[in-house]
């Protein structure tokens, strides 16, 4: 069995402290970082009563997209890249 070691992740406003395995480290932070910036997002876009609420929303998002055969942290890495190739192609033009 692999070894497990623990991390410290922050959802929202609170700290867990987690045992992972060493190869999933970079993917449960990816997923972590996700997470928080949709809180951010929604809370921009939406009311909402507490932090509760948005993360209710986020994660209903977020399992929404795994059932459509979208993984969220892929599609943010896509839309990241494209966003920086979008810069560069606006540097090449000015």
């Amino acid at each position: 069995m692999a070894e497990l070691i623990p991390i410290n992740v922050a959802i929202v406003d609170r700290t867990y402290r987690i045992k992972i395995r060493p190869e999933d480290e970079a993917l449960v932070r990816n997923t972590l970082k996700l997470i928080n910036d949709k809180v951010i997002e929604f809370k921009s876009q939406f009311a909402g009563k507490d932090t509760q609420d948005f993360l209710a929303m986020v994660m209903i998002w977020y399992a929404t997209q795994a059932r459509s055969g979208v993984d969220p942290v892929e599609e943010k890495e896509m839309i990241n890249g494209i966003a920086r190739l979008e810069a560069l192609l606006d540097k090449v033009n000015d």
